[in-house]
C-alpha cells in the first residue's frame, strides 16, 4: 500500500494535472500494440504538450501551459470516452472521430467548460444525447453524425446559443423535433439532422434560422405533414434535403423554394408541384344527395338516389369530356405560343419553366443534340440568330456528346447559389455528372465577344484544370457545361465537413494537391491560348476529385461575367460545381488570400497576383490556419495576415511546430519537405511583386520537393533541403524542427 502511494505521489509530482487527465483517455483505449496514437504519452514528462495530438497554451496567471486541443483522430482506437476529460477546464477543441469508441457520452465532459468544437463523429457512440450538452457556454461546432445515438432531440438544445453547426445525422435519433429550439439559434450556420428515425411535422420555427448557410439536411426520415411555408423565408444561399419522407400536399412556390431543384423532394409519394414532375389534384368533396322538400315519408323509402353503377358511368364521361377539352385548350395554346416567340416545345423543349418565380434555367434549348464542330453556324448566322431572339447550344468538346432531351429530363440538385445566381449537378442518361452554370441575363449585344471568350476557355486542356464541355447562348439565358468535380475542394479536404481546425489529411496527400494546382496553374499562365490570369485563387477555387488530384477552377470566369453585366462578386466552385460546405460567399474585404496590390481600386489584375495568392493557400496547406475572418470558421483557427504572422515566426526563429498543422508533426519523415514547401511560399508572397518567381518556376521546384534536392527560387541554384536555413525576405532566417 505504502508503495502505492509512494508511486502516485511521483507521478502527481512529474505530471501536471492536465497530463493526467489525457492518462485517463490512454488508459480507456483497448492496449491492444495495434496502435501508435499514445505511443509518446510518457507519464514521466514534466508537460504533456509534445504528446502526439496535444495542443497546449499558455495562460495567464499558471506557470505551465495547459491543454487547449485534443486531436486523435482516425486511429482506429477502440474505446470508451473517459469523464476524466472534463477536468480539462481550457479545452477548446476534442475531436476523436473516425475511431471505435464506444459508450454514452459522459455528462462530467461537459465541465470543460471552455469547449467550442466537438467532433465525435464515425464512432459507436450510444445512448441519448445529455442535456448538459448545452451548458458549455462557448460551444460552436457539434458533430456526432454516423454513431448509434438514440432518444428524442432535447429541448435543450436551444441553450446552445452559439451553436454554429449541429450534424446529428445517420444516428437513431427519434420522436417529434420540439418546437421553440430554432429560434433561439442565432447563429447556426449548419443544420443536418439526416438518416434517423424522427417523425411528425416539420417545426414551422426551422424558417427562424436566418443565418443557415449551404444545405439544410432533413433526408431519409419519416417526417409527414405538409412542408412548411416558413422554409420560403430562408436564406436564397440554402439548398432543402427533404428526400425519402412522408412529406404530402404541394409544395410552396415562395422564398427559397422557388430555387430548388427536384433533387430536394424526391421519394416523397404524396408531395407534388414544381419542381416534381406530379402535377397537385384538388381533391374531390364528398356529397350526399339531399331529399326532395316536396316528397313524403311514402317517397322518401322508395327514391334512395342513383344506382352505383350508373354514378361511375356518368364520372367516366365527365373526365372524358373534361380530357377533349384540356387537349384542344393546351393546342391552341401552344400554337399561339410557337407563332408568338418562335419557341416551340413540338421541336424544342424548356428547362424549367418560364414562370420566372419557378424557373430553374428558364431558356428554351434545342432537343437535337449538341451540334458537332463541322456542323456549327458560321458567325453571322450566329449573329443573326441571337439578335432574334433565338438560343443557341455550342459543344466546345466534340467528344462530349449527348442527347440534349437527357439533360432537359434529369433531375437537377442545386450545388449553390450566390448574388451570380444558381450552381447545378446534373446526372446524365449514361451516369455521367456536369456542372450546369446560369451566367445570367445580360450581355444581349456582346454575343461574338462572349464567344470568343468561351472558346477560349474551352481549348483549355490539362489535367488539373475544370474542363468547360459546352455552352448555351440566349439573350434571356446564358449557361456554361463543365465536369464535375466530385470529392469538394480544398476547404472541405483541410477542414472536413463541419469547418474543424484540422483534418486527417496527410502531407503526402496536401503535397499532391500543392503539386497538381501549381501545374494547373502553371499551364494557365503559360501555356493556355490566352495566357489566362486567374485572379481570384484561394482554396474554394481548387477543386479535389476522389483521386485527391486538384483542379483549378473559375479561371475565366470575372471576364464571362463582366460581359453578361453581373456583379463578379467572388464565389467558388461555378466552373465545375463542386462547391464547399462552408458558406461560399466571400466578400471582397475578407478576401485576405489577394496580393498587397491587387487590394487597390482599379488595379488589373497579373500573373504576379495568382503567385502571391497560391503562396497563402500553401501557407493554408502548412498551417492548418485560414488567412480569411469568416463567421463559418472557428476564431483559434483564424490568422488575418497569415504571411506576416509566419514571416515574423520565421525572424524570432519559432520551432516549427509552433507554426505547422499539428497534425503534420506526426510524419516525422516529412518534416524536411514541409521547410522547403514554407519556403517557396515565403518566395510566393513577398511584398514586391518584381520578386515574386513566375508560376512555372514555383511548378518545377514544388515538383521537386520529394527528392533528395529542390531549386532556390531566389538564387535559381540546387539546395540540399536541411533543415536549418530558409530564405525569406533577402536575409536567412533559422528554424528549428
Amino acid at each position: 500500500m505504502f508503495i502505492l502511494f509512494f508511486l502516485q505521489f511521483t507521478l502527481a509530482l512529474s505530471l501536471t494535472p492536465d497530463g493526467l487527465s489525457l492518462l485517463s483517455l490512454k488508459s480507456a483505449v483497448d492496449q491492444d500494440g495495434s496502435t501508435t496514437a499514445f505511443v509518446d504519452w510518457n507519464e514521466n514528462d514534466a508537460n504533456p504538450c509534445r504528446w502526439t495530438g496535444i495542443s497546449c497554451m499558455n495562460i495567464t496567471g499558471f506557470s505551465d501551459p495547459r491543454v487547449v486541443g485534443i486531436s486523435v483522430a482516425g486511429k482506429n482506437l477502440r474505446g470508451y470516452i473517459p469523464s476524466e476529460l472534463g477536468g480539462l477546464v481550457y479545452l477548446r477543441r476534442l475531436n476523436l472521430h473516425n475511431n471505435n469508441f464506444y459508450g454514452s457520452l459522459p455528462s462530467q465532459l461537459f465541465n470543460a467548460t471552455s469547449l467550442h468544437s466537438i467532433f465525435l463523429y464515425s464512432n459507436n457512440l450510444s445512448g441519448y444525447l445529455p442535456p448538459s450538452l448545452c451548458t458549455l457556454p462557448r460551444l460552436q461546432n457539434l458533430d456526432l453524425s454516423n454513431n448509434s445515438l438514440s432518444g428524442p432531440i432535447s429541448e435543450s438544445l436551444k441553450n446552445c446559443k452559439q451553436l454554429q453547426r449541429l450534424i446529428l445525422a445517420r444516428n437513431k435519433f427519434s420522436g417529434e423535433i420540439p418546437a421553440g429550439i430554432w429560434p433561439e439559434l442565432e447563429n447556426l450556420l449548419q443544420l443536418d439532422l439526416s438518416a434517423n428515425n424522427l417523425s411528425g411535422a416539420i417545426p414551422d420555427d426551422i424558417g427562424q434560422l436566418s443565418t443557415l448557410s449551404g444545405t439544410l439536411n432533413l433526408s431519409y426520415n419519416h417526417f409527414s405533414g405538409k412542408l412548411p411555408k416558413s422554409l420560403g423565408n430562408l436564406p436564397v444561399t440554402v439548398s432543402f434535403d427533404l428526400r425519402n419522407n412522408n412529406l404530402s400536399g404541394e409544395i410552396p412556390q415562395t422564398g427559397s423554394f422557388v430555387n430548388q431543384g427536384p433533387t430536394a423532394f424526391l421519394n416523397n409519394p404524396n408531395l407534388c408541384g414544381f419542381p416534381l414532375q406530379k402535377t397537385c389534384r384538388k381533391s374531390q368533396q364528398d356529397s350526399t344527395p339531399s331529399p326532395d322538400s316536396s316528397s313524403n315519408g311514402e317517397n322518401s323509402n322508395s327514391n334512395k338516389g342513383l344506382s352505383p353503377g350508373l354514378i361511375i358511368l356518368i364520372s367516366v364521361a365527365d373526365a372524358a369530356a373534361v380530357a377533349i377539352i384540356g387537349l384542344v385548350i393546351v393546342y391552341i395554346y401552344w400554337k399561339k405560343k410557337d407563332n408568338a416567340n418562335g419557341c416551340s416545345c413540338t421541336g424544342k423543349s424548356k428547362l424549367g419553366s418560364g414562370n420566372q418565380k419557378r424557373a430553374q434555367f428558364c431558356a428554351c434549348l434545342c432537343v437535337n443534340g449538341f451540334k458537332s464542330e463541322e456542323s456549327e453556324l458560321d458567325e453571322g448566322e450566329r449573329m443573326e440568330r441571337a439578335g432574334k431572339g433565338e438560343g443557341e447550344l455550342v459543344a466546345i468538346d466534340k467528344g462530349f456528346t449527348f442527347e440534349l432531351d437527357e439533360l432537359l429530363r434529369a433531375s437537377a440538385y442545386v450545388l449553390g447559389k450566390s448574388g451570380l445566381g444558381i450552381v447545378y449537378k446534373v446526372v446524365l442518361g449514361n451516369g455521367i455528372p456536369v456542372a450546369v452554370r446560369r451566367l445570367g441575363e445580360g450581355g444581349e449585344q456582346r454575343y461574338k465577344e462572349f464567344a470568343a471568350e468561351v472558346q477560349a476557355i474551352g481549348r483549355v486542356k490539362h489535367p488539373n484544370v475544370v474542363r468547360l464541355r459546352a455552352y448555351y447562348w440566349a439573350p434571356d439565358e446564358k449557361l456554361l457545361i463543365s465536369d464535375f468535380i466530385s470529392n469538394g475542394n480544398l476547404i472541405t479536404a483541410l477542414r472536413g465537413r463541419s469547418g474543424q481546425s484540422s483534418s486527417s489529411l496527410s502531407w503526402s496527400t496536401r503535397l499532391k494537391i500543392a503539386k497538381g494546382a501549381a501545374k494547373g496553374l502553371a499551364y494557365l499562365h503559360e501555356c493556355s491560348p490566352r495566357k489566362f490570369v486567374h485572379g481570384d485563387i484561394k482554396p474554394s477555387n481548387i477543386l479535389i476529385d476522389n483521386e485527391y488530384q486538384a483542379h483549378i477552377s473559375d479561371f475565366g470566369l470575372n471576364r464571362l461575367i463582366s460581359i453578361t453585366g453581373n456583379n463578379p462578386s467572388s464565389s467558388g466552385g461555378f466552373i465545375g460545381g463542386a462547391l464547399p460546405y462552408l458558406k461560399s460567399v466571400q466578400t471582397e474585404k475578407t478576401n485576405n488570400y489577394k496580393a498587397p496590390e491587387a487590394r487597390v481600386t482599379g488595379s488589373r489584375p497579373t500573373q504576379k497576383w495568382d503567385v502571391y495568392s497560391f503562396g497563402v493557400v500553401l501557407l493554408e496547406m502548412l498551417t492548418g490556419k485560414s488567412p480569411e475572418l469568416s463567421p463559418t470558421t472557428s476564431t483559434s483557427i483564424e490568422i488575418p495576415d497569415l504571411v506576416r504572422w509566419i514571416r515574423k515566426g520565421f525572424e524570432e526563429e519559432k520551432p516549427l511546430s509552433d507554426m505547422v498543422d499539428p497534425m503534420l508533426l506526426q510524419e516525422v519523415h516529412a518534416k524536411k519537405e514541409v521547410l522547403a514547401v514554407f519556403h517557396v511560399a515565403l518566395a510566393c508572397t513577398e511584398a514586391d511583386p518584381e520578386i515574386r518567381p513566375r508560376m512555372k518556376t514555383v511548378s518545377e521546384n514544388i515538383d521537386r520537393i520529394g527528392t533528395s534536392r529542390y531549386r532556390d527560387l531566389k538564387s535559381q541554384r540546387f539546395v540540399d533541403q536541411s533543415p536549418g536555413i530558409l530564405f525569406a525576405s533577402g536575409s536567412a532566417v533559422r528554424t528549428t524542427i
